[in-house]
């Protein structure tokens, strides 16, 4: 079981960074194509507050990367448990104020972790 819950730990890391580069990096290139549904001119007139979005992405995503080298395993658990906290919260607030959709894709796999890491403990 642990094993499964470090895989989804850096599962959710890599979604995280992947949204960190999307937002910080790509935005006004890759950005129009994978939100097809906001206007083209939305995406240079937003580019610096993305970039401020993807920040708090690539800090979830160091955070959740950090439990991999703390060798206590109690402090490991907790220092996940927070972040995976942050990460569902975020998806709570971001299903009800922009899309259900960011629920499955960001707060779930938390969600899930989480009560994987209070089932084995």
């Amino acid at each position: 079981m642990e094993v499964f819950i470090q895989i989804l730990i850096g599962f959710i890391a890599f979604l995280h960074l992947y949204f960190f580069w999307l937002e910080a990096f790509v935005w006004t290139t890759k950005g129009p194509k994978i939100f097809r549904s906001l206007p083209k001119e939305l995406f240079p007139k937003t580019k610096s507050m993305m970039i401020n979005q993807g920040l708090y992405n690539g800090f979830l995503a160091a955070g959740l990367l950090w439990t991999f080298f703390i060798e206590n395993q109690l402090w490991s658990s907790y220092v996940a448990i927070f972040f995976l906290c942050c990460v569902l919260i975020a998806g709570i607030v971001g299903a009800l104020t922009v899309s259900k959709k960011i629920f499955f894709i960001q707060g779930l796999p938390a969600l899930i972790t989480l009560l994987l890491i209070f089932y084995e403990g």
